[in-house]
């Protein structure tokens, strides 16, 4: 067999994902979305002290289709990253390391960051 037919190192056309490595993936996609919309909410900042026109059109562009979409994905990333963040914190001081643990880990984190974005804005709705 020669070195050439096979693969020099695992990659993504040999395993097929599992749980662990969307969340890997996903917590560190969703800290990017995260840094994105920091950007966005600072602008959102500049443009309330820029006056009236100026808040105007950021506020026009977040409350459009397109921006609301961009405010629901920025909140389930806030809540992905922090619940995967939290099962880190408790791997590091060893618990829930054990394989049926992280897959249960994993399924709470994606089930927690989906019932708190939904909360989240179902309270956002009901105080505008």
């Amino acid at each position: 067999m020669s070195n050439g037919s096979r693969p020099l190192s695992p990659h993504l056309q040999i395993y097929r994902p599992q749980i662990t490595t969307v969340l890997s993936i996903s917590h560190r996609i969703t800290g990017i979305v995260l840094s994105v919309g920091a950007i966005v909410l600072v602008w959102w900042l500049l443009a309330a002290s820029g006056g009236p026109e100026s808040y105007a059109r950021a506020a026009g562009f977040l409350g459009s289709f397109f921006g609301l979409l961009f405010l629901f994905g920025w909140t389930y990333a806030l809540w992905f990253h922090f619940c995967a963040g939290i099962r880190h914190l408790v791997w590091d001081v060893g618990y829930g390391l054990e394989i049926p643990q992280v897959y249960l880990g994993g399924w709470i984190v994606v089930g927690a960051s989906v019932g708190l974005t939904i909360l989240t804005w179902i309270v956002a709705l009901i105080v505008w």
